[in-house]
């Protein structure tokens, strides 16, 4: 079987960034004309499609449909701030690229609702925003005609192509710069049900275990993306008079939500307890106190899941790719 070329491999060779050969593939102005005869040629001599290059023909795929499978239990999705910055990094690539791409009303709960949503859609390629509880039932699409990616983490047995950011490592990030800061009793807020934010609690339990801090279950609260639902769990916690002194917020949102929280118990941040977040939304660096983060590039990310469609032949061609993440730190761990 013929390997399929990632952007990480033409990268690599290239000795350049990711994002660097997602802007070259796309003509960005950003990349000299030079870089991207080079990173060009290295996609040509890999196998990458090129389809979509300037004068490479007419693109593939002219408009791409946007799907959301609402999680069980949560509305507003279109008002989180996290989605609102996806679907501008997907707007921006999608433009550039001369594509129409819309946004779909479609909720699909199981296999038979996302096998329908395939075989209906005009679109030319889906984008689906998250996997929430339907990772099985994507892999069950796989070999169907229509092209689809996915927003999120790579998960085990996954054979559909996803984009997603590191997110092992930026739990594991976020543990560890708490415990180098001597905190000893951290926290984390997030569902784990939810398969990123699972990832996300496997990098916190990795590092605290390296700094040799016992993960404590009593510490774990399955605190949704919502600000109203992080403060009720943290007043929980608060209730049960147990001690800690940092917590690892699996969103922005939960991070401000605990914040409130602890504000009402009269507990200082990051004075009393360190406060890290995840995603580095733009409230994040204007919120008081300033929230150290982990960021995912959603520009990046929006430009690789419309390129791929743009690219590939068939649903086939596309390959996952998992980009880093960064610990942005600011006040609320008292960096």
């Amino acid at each position: 079987m013929t390997k399929k070329v990632r952007l990480e491999d033409i990268a690599k060779e290239a000795g350049v960034s990711i994002a660097t050969v997602s802007r070259a593939l796309s003509d960005n102005p950003a990349v000299s004309d030079q870089t991207k005869r080079r990173i060009w040629d290295l996609a040509r001599r890999q196998g990458y499609s090129l389809r979509n290059l300037p004068g490479a023909g007419d693109a593939a795929v002219t408009t791409l449909s946007i799907v959301v499978p609402k999680p069980q239990g949560r509305d507003g999705w279109m008002l989180d701030p996290f989605f609102q910055g996806l679907l501008g990094g997907i707007g921006e690539a999608a433009r550039s690229l001369s594509c129409d791409y819309l946004v779909s009303h479609a909720d699909p709960q199981n296999y038979a609702d996302l096998s329908r949503l395939l075989d209906s859609s005009r679109a030319s390629g889906i984008i689906f925003l998250g996997q929430s509880f339907l990772h099985e039932r994507l892999n069950r699409l796989v070999g169907h005609p229509m092209k689809f990616i996915v927003w999120g983490g790579e998960l085990p047995g996954q054979d559909y192509a996803s984009v997603g950011s590191d997110n092992q490592r930026g739990g594991e990030m976020a543990a560890a710069h708490l415990a180098r800061m001597g905190r000893t009793k951290i926290a984390f807020f997030g569902d784990t049900d939810a398969p990123e934010i699972n990832q996300r609690y496997q990098g916190y339990c990795r590092a605290l275990e390296r700094f040799n801090l016992t993960p404590d279950s009593d510490l774990v609260f399955p605190a949704h993306f919502e600000i109203e639902s992080a403060a009720n769990s943290m007043h929980s916690l608060i209730s049960r008079g147990k001690d800690f002194d940092g917590v690892v917020c699996a969103s922005d949102l939960i991070a401000i939500g605990v914040i409130r929280a602890l504000r009402e118990h009269g507990r200082s941040v990051p004075e009393d307890v360190s406060i890290v977040g995840y995603d580095d939304i733009q409230l994040a660096r204007y919120f008081d106190p300033p929230l150290t983060t982990v960021g995912q590039d959603m520009t990046l990310a929006g430009r690789l899941m419309v390129m791929k469609l743009l690219n590939a032949s068939d649903p086939s061609d596309m390959r996952s790719e998992r980009l880093p993440t960064e610990l942005i730190q600011r006040e609320s761990c008292g960096a």
